[in-house]
């Protein structure tokens, strides 16, 4: 599984969307209907994933799946 499957199918487990039909310019909270809660949520279980660390203030300017993966990618460098 690639490492981008492996994000939306932790995305998936959050909302209705199947990991295949995700585009990276959904949005998590207009598109995805992530609360808050699920979003938090979310952020933990990508860190324990890929174990990586986020900082709060990035993950504040993270809306869609291509923003997430992207932070992603610069955090495992």
């Amino acid at each position: 599984m690639t490492q981008d499957m492996q994000f939306k199918t932790i995305i998936a487990q959050y909302c209705g969307v199947k990991p295949e039909e995700m585009t990276d310019d959904m949005r998590f909270r207009e598109d995805l209907d992530f609360s808050s809660l699920d979003f938090m949520s979310f952020l933990g279980e990508v860190e324990d994933t890929f174990d990586v660390e986020l900082e709060e203030e990035d993950a504040l300017h993270v809306f869609t799946i291509g923003e997430a993966l992207a932070l992603l990618e610069t955090l495992q460098q």
